[in-house]
């Protein structure tokens, strides 16, 4: 694998981090501020839609620059954004910097997807998006748990400082290790819109929200679920995410090795063992052995299917896919937002902390529809008799092949 990729994966490590470690530190930014909880949780809401509006409109504002110069300023935008969050004399401006950083999250994403595609051999793709996703894996393992305890011990603010730091590294990184490649030619705005025209692309993205989203119904309640009913202590749900994370980075490189080899078929076994492994959370969340296993299955299923899902957005729309790959990665926020309502929902309903499993185990059931759907039809159009002649003039027939 090139060493350019290694330059994403830095900045997705970044990215990474500065995405969840706010949810470790929620109390001590609140306490800073003087509000509340709930009004901290802004910062996390606020970073998840500018995430979701900010790849599409930062991919259209980066049409016209170099796919390297576009991931410069990206990381550009994230150190700014981190700083500001870092120094910030108010709430309000905290979020300000929050959302200015998560504008670079999903564009920087979707465009290091079809940089690290176009790095590498055809056979090799989702092997090379899986390595650039690895930063972001990692980061749940190492660069959450870190800042976290940075945070709490020598306060929050040091630990944006640092990943502002982490930005600076991924910047220079980028410059000096991701060649100069030019804009595909003859690629406008309208050609990337277009790709949304193809129904695949359509359904692609359909099943990254809903399988995505499948993950994250169960994973947003882990903490009330961990404690109040498979018993373990408050200080253990940090230890639960580590396992999660350790899962997502095994399924992402098991999804990008596989991938490259059978696309559609490694999305049928991940999301449908995932279905099934969820389904199940609501039994083996009552043992601590059988529940602590049982997250690791879902990090490593629910990562197993990104790098499929994104090289399959790629894929359909050859020839203009950056915008498609940038609003792709929006999709996994816009199912982690609607997992997260839909598992509260349940439970706020009295169906109890393990609820949010079967919520998740019906998304990622109904991804698992949409991959048998979308292979369908793409075995319909893939037949001859469905090929139809272009430019035959309406008073002759045309002539069929055999």
């Amino acid at each position: 694998m090139p060493l350019a990729l290694l330059a994403l994966a830095i900045g997705a490590f970044g990215i990474g981090t500065t995405e969840f470690v706010i949810m470790g530190l929620l109390p001590e930014v609140a306490g800073d501020f003087g509000v509340s909880i709930p009004t901290a949780g802004f910062l996390v809401t606020g970073y998840a839609l500018g995430v979701m509006f900010g790849a599409p409109l930062m991919t259209v504002l980066g049409t016209k620059v170099s796919r390297k110069r576009m991931l410069m300023l990206l990381m550009g935008l994230f150190i700014i954004g981190n700083l500001l969050s870092a120094l910030a004399p108010a709430f309000s401006v905290m979020l300000i910097g929050r959302v200015i950083a998560s504008l670079a999250h999903g564009a920087f994403f979707g465009i290091g997807s079809v940089v690290a595609a176009d790095l590498v051999a055809p056979d090799k793709k989702a092997g090379a998006i899986a390595m650039m996703f690895t930063g972001l894996t990692v980061a749940n393992v190492v660069g959450v748990p870190l800042g976290t305890l940075v945070g709490q011990s020598v306060g929050w603010r040091v630990t944006f400082g640092i990943v502002a730091l982490l930005g600076v590294v991924g910047l220079l990184g980028v410059a000096k290790l991701v060649p100069d490649m030019p804009r595909a030619e003859g690629v406008r705005l309208r050609h990337e819109l277009a790709a949304f025209k193809n129904a695949q692309v359509l359904l692609a993205m359909a099943m990254t929200v809903l399988g995505f989203g499948g993950v994250f119904a169960a994973i947003t309640y882990i903490a009330p679920m961990m404690t109040h009913v498979t018993g373990f202590a408050d200080g253990s749900v940090t230890w639960m995410l580590v396992l999660f994370g350790l899962g997502m980075v095994g399924g992402n490189l098991i999804g990008g090795r596989y991938a490259d080899r059978a696309l559609m078929p490694m999305l049928y076994v991940s999301l449908g063992a995932l279905a099934v492994v969820l389904a199940l959370f609501t039994l083996t969340a009552h043992h601590k052995a059988l529940a602590a296993l049982t997250i690791v299955l879902i990090g490593a299923l629910g990562f197993a299917t990104v790098p499929p899902l994104q090289k399959r957005v790629l894929d359909q729309a050859h020839g203009a896919p950056t915008l498609a790959s940038a609003v792709n990665i929006g999709a996994f926020n816009l199912g982690n937002a609607l997992s997260a309502w839909l598992g509260g929902l349940v439970i706020s309903a009295g169906f109890g902390y393990t609820a949010p499993n079967w919520v998740g185990a019906a998304l990622a059931a109904a991804a698992l529809l949409l991959a048998f759907l979308s292979a369908a039809l793409e075995r319909r159009d893939s037949k001859p008799g469905t090929l139809v002649a272009e430019a035959v003039p309406t008073d002759q027939p045309a002539a069929v092949h055999c």
